[in-house]
């Protein structure tokens, strides 16, 4: 969380006002899942989406976090 909360206040298109939202929304199987609310001019949501996930990406793997995908193990029966 505290990564997203740097990058929102680096992009200029994002509003400080109303306060954007950042929270938990789930604790999956293979994931822990944020919701991201941010207020920004409705003709800038398009780029600040694609944008921000972007940034999103580049930044978590910067600091070393990674994202979870899911993983099966599949044993092989004993002959």
């Amino acid at each position: 969380i505290e990564v997203m909360e740097g990058l929102i206040k680096a992009d200029n298109r994002i509003f400080s006002e109303p306060e954007h939202y950042i929270a938990v929304s789930e604790l999956a199987d293979s994931s822990v899942n944020l919701v991201v609310r941010l207020w920004a001019r409705r003709e800038d949501y398009g780029g600040i989406k694609s944008d921000f996930m972007r940034a999103v990406k580049e930044a978590f793997d910067a600091h070393g976090i990674e994202i979870p995908f899911p993983q099966r193990v599949i044993h092989r029966a004993a002959d």
